[in-house]
């Protein structure tokens, strides 16, 4: 399996979430404010990045998160809008490589590098099926 040429470095993405009670830090139990908890910031990085490979992928393919290396910078506080910028960096086989931004309205409150791998869903599945029946035979 080949990636498309619809996949390059350079494709951007960027998508909008606003940060609602349940993805505050006091709501995860991470903390005591109620601004956007981390794992929620590290969340919407990696949904954006996954929905900018999603649109170019040939059917019965997908691709699953790799590596995350991310950093959160400031807070956000609940109600306020998140920009995610997910930017391809570069490409290796079926690996895809990201830089990350979160930006607020004020300032960037996040950024990191993520990877991505290129899956086939059948064979993907196929062995966590597979991980499933041995977890039952335990």
């Amino acid at each position: 399996m080949e990636l498309p040429e619809t996949i390059y470095p350079g494709l951007v993405r960027e998508q909008t979430f606003t940060v609602d009670p349940e993805n505050t830090a006091y709501h995860l139990g991470s903390g005591a404010s109620r601004v956007l908890a981390t794992p929620w910031m590290i969340a919407f990085m990696e949904r954006t990045a996954h929905t900018l490979l999603t649109c170019c992928l040939p059917p019965g393919t997908s691709s699953v998160g790799t590596h995350l290396d991310v950093r959160h910078l400031a807070p956000t506080p609940q109600g306020g809008q998140v920009r995610i910028r997910a930017e391809v960096t570069s490409i290796d086989g079926l690996k895809v490589y990201f830089a990350l931004e979160a930006w607020d309205d004020l300032e960037k409150v996040g950024e990191g590098r993520h990877e991505r791998a290129v899956i086939e869903e059948a064979r993907f599945l196929r062995r966590v099926e597979k991980k499933i029946a041995a977890l039952q035979e335990k």
